[in-house]
């Protein structure tokens, strides 16, 4: 489990298709502490360290991993949002993640409002039901809040977020383009409710 909370920005620095593909990522974690088998949310994605060293970690990522998550994530260079898995008795400063991917997102509309950003991020119709203005949604492993929620005509819904400066400086949303896109994960509590509500209905 995960809360959200960025804790570094890491850096692909190798790829190596073996089968799975082999990745070498960049990072500041004190790796003495992080322990083979680990988990560390890159970009809210949930993989396994197989491999570590001073300043660097290394995670297989599968086909599937890959065919599920934002376009262009897994490539040499690439900035990843890293977050260590959740301890008892850390302090829950986000919401609660699984770093399961839910569905990929993509930034259609990108302001700056004052000193933050307004973006609006369109979601795929599947996670539509899901996403409630004020909720709490993973972009990218971020645990963010809806500030607005519009449906569309083809099912699929557009959300706002606002980006602050903080927030931008502590993570990959530094860079806000359009056309970019993200990883998102509902919130749990979301999931399940649905899950209620649709069973009820079906009675």
């Amino acid at each position: 489990m995960f809360t959200g909370i960025i804790t570094d920005i890491g850096t692909i620095t190798s790829v190596d298709q073996r089968g799975d593909l082999r990745l070498v990522i960049s990072c500041h974690y004190n790796m003495e502490d992080v322990a083979i088998g680990a988990s560390i949310a890159c970009s809210g994605v949930c993989l396994t360290v197989v491999d570590k060293g001073e300043g660097y970690f290394a995670v297989d990522a599968s086909a599937e991993t890959i065919s599920r998550t934002a376009r262009g994530l897994w490539q040499s260079g690439v900035r990843l949002n890293l977050e260590r898995a959740l301890k008892v008795g850390d302090e829950l400063g986000g919401h609660i993640v699984t770093g399961h991917v839910d569905g990929v997102g993509e930034i259609v509309e990108s302001d700056p409002v004052g000193n933050s950003w307004k973006v609006v991020v369109e979601a795929p119709a599947a996670l539509a039901p899901y996403i409630a203005a004020k909720g709490s949604i993973t972009v990218d492993g971020i645990s963010l809040t809806v500030n607005e929620i519009a449906d569309q005509s083809s099912g699929m819904a557009r959300f706002t977020l606002n980006i602050i400066p903080h927030t931008a400086q502590m993570t990959t949303l530094d860079t806000l383009a359009v056309g970019r896109q993200v990883n998102l994960e509902i919130d749990v509590l979301a999931r399940y409710l649905k899950r209620m509500e649709d069973l009820r209905a079906a009675a």
